[in-house]
């Protein structure tokens, strides 16, 4: 299950520690405890909208930002999480279909792409060919 709460964790986590930010540092600035912010990070604890506008003005990060990158990872997660129970139900093809009922399932390479816009590793995604449209920005 893809838990939204662990992708805005990881993506404020990132930001922070890409500043080269402790912990303390933009919990003190945000206003929120150390604890709770560690909690957000880890994926531990649901923010609130304003505790993160709070988190992500600490970090100077708009909040459409953070929720862009978000919204890139859930949409990765999602597509490896579509190819993965494909994948098992074609090896397990439930009753009354087929193997050939389902799409052959091809390797699609997905660059990551940081916000300044440089491919820093790529995510192999097993995905119907017809059910993914690639487009280069």
């Amino acid at each position: 299950m893809i838990l939204l709460r662990r992708l805005l964790g990881d993506v404020l986590r990132r930001q922070r520690q890409r500043q080269g930010r402790t912990l303390r540092e933009v919990s003190s600035s945000a206003r929120v405890s150390l604890g709770y912010l560690s909690e957000v990070e880890r994926g531990q604890k649901e923010a609130s909208s304003e505790l993160l506008a709070a988190i992500c003005d600490a970090l100077d990060m708009r909040m459409s930002e953070l929720m862009r990158e978000v919204s890139d990872e859930l949409a990765l997660a999602e597509l490896a999480q579509s190819a993965a129970s494909d994948t098992v139900s074609s090896l397990g093809a439930p009753a009354g279909r087929g193997l050939g009922d389902r799409p052959m399932l091809n390797s699609v390479r997905v660059p990551r792409v940081t916000p300044v816009g440089h491919p820093d590793e790529h995510v192999t995604i097993k995905a119907s060919a017809e059910a993914v449209d690639v487009v280069a920005a």
